[in-house]
């Protein structure tokens, strides 16, 4: 079982890219402090919101890019309770991106997608 390289790296960067984008867009539309009281929620819903996004355009199976986005969220939740939001961030994206490159990620067929 080998992790597909380039179905990671496509999952990878379009979930990047969702996020990059959710981020402009919330950091425009809402104030610093509403991030400050609610990043908890905002985050990890923006998070979980790429990763439908990015199921979708990857045709990647729903459920489990769900699964795999919650447990990349992990340890990027810890990471930012100790005040290193950027690096836990980055290390979700990789493990997302490697759990959506695992064997057995992409299930749609043409008829589901």
């Amino acid at each position: 079982m080998e992790i597909d390289r380039r179905l990671a790296l496509r999952a990878g960067g379009v979930q990047l890219a969702c996020v990059l984008v959710l981020g402009l867009a919330t950091g425009l539309a809402f104030s610093h402090q509403t991030f400050e009281d609610w990043g908890w929620l905002i985050g990890p819903g923006a998070w979980l919101v790429s990763a439908l996004v990015t199921a979708r355009l990857v045709r990647l199976d729903y459920g489990r890019t769900l699964l795999g986005a919650v447990l990349a969220g992990i340890p990027s939740g810890i990471a930012t309770l100790i005040g290193l939001h950027w690096l836990g961030a980055l290390i979700a994206l990789i493990l997302f991106a490697l759990w959506c490159g695992w064997p057995g990620s992409r299930v749609l067929s043409a008829r589901t997608a």
